[in-house]
């Protein structure tokens, strides 16, 4: 006799453990690896736990397999509050799949990406075959962090999983791509940062003045569209005038 071998029970409490992490504030880990069914995971609780609001929860902090959640001692206790959450449905079952998929027009190589021959000769392939595997994936937005509309984006092809720079660099170019070990992404604004960089996109991933001031969220997908320096800075010269919007994969 087979049946399915998805959890019946999807309270927090039964799809999650409970770790200390300071004296205000625990993580709630769903699972020891990265994986899109994981990670989704996670934002469901998020999203559930920002309805449901448990007195004395502050907030709550995604990563890749865990959540964050700070509180207020004064007002509740980690036990208290991890009886309530552990009690809290996540409802339907969680398979990871992708929102929705922006297409983003990349320039690689030369001054736009400075690392791509460097990741070419280490990789053994060329650069247009760094190029070919970069942009032939969909990846998913895991995460944001590390700088206001920062994705970190995978997983990456395992021929381009390289580790970060020994240097990092002093100024990051806003709109650089780059790789790093298993993930991709792109500097929303100039940084220090010590990833790859492959190429440039002319999008701009983070404005305070809108709502919400991210392009990406959590659950979407990413797709690198090659263009050539032509194209770019007309796309440049569209996100300036504030008339250009990425595409999304099968909209018309």
């Amino acid at each position: 006799m087979t049946g399915s071998t998805e959890p019946t029970d999807r309270r927090i409490g039964a799809l999650a453990r409970f770790l200390p992490v300071g004296d205000t504030a625990f993580a709630v880990e769903f699972g020891d690896r990265i994986a899109p069914e994981i990670n989704a995971l996670v934002h469901r609780a998020a999203a559930v736990l920002a309805e449901a609001a448990p007195e004395g929860m502050v907030e709550t902090v995604p990563s890749f397999r865990s959540l964050l959640v700070n509180y207020d001692p004064r007002a509740t206790s980690a036990a208290t509050l991890q009886r309530v959450l552990g009690d809290l449905d996540l409802g339907e079952t969680v398979q990871g799949e992708l929102q929705r998929i922006w297409r983003i027009p990349v320039l690689y190589g030369g001054e736009a990406g400075p690392d791509l021959d460097a990741v070419a000769s280490a990789t053994g392939l060329s650069s247009d075959e760094v190029i070919t595997r970069h942009s032939g994936e969909v990846y998913r937005v895991y995460v944001q962090g590390f700088l206001p509309g920062f994705a970190y984006l995978g997983d990456i092809v395992p021929e381009l999983d390289l580790p970060r720079l020994t240097t990092p660099r002093v100024r990051v170019p806003p709109g650089s791509v780059a790789i790093a070990q298993r993930m991709t992404g792109i500097y929303p604004v100039a940084s220090p940062g010590g990833w790859r960089l492959l190429g440039n996109t002319p999008v701009r991933l983070f404005d305070p003045t809108q709502s919400p001031p991210t392009l990406f969220a959590p659950g979407d997908g990413v797709r690198f569209v090659p263009v050539d320096a032509q194209s770019h800075a007309a796309i440049q010269r569209k996100v300036a005038e504030g008339a250009y919007v990425p595409d999304q994969e099968g909209a018309a």
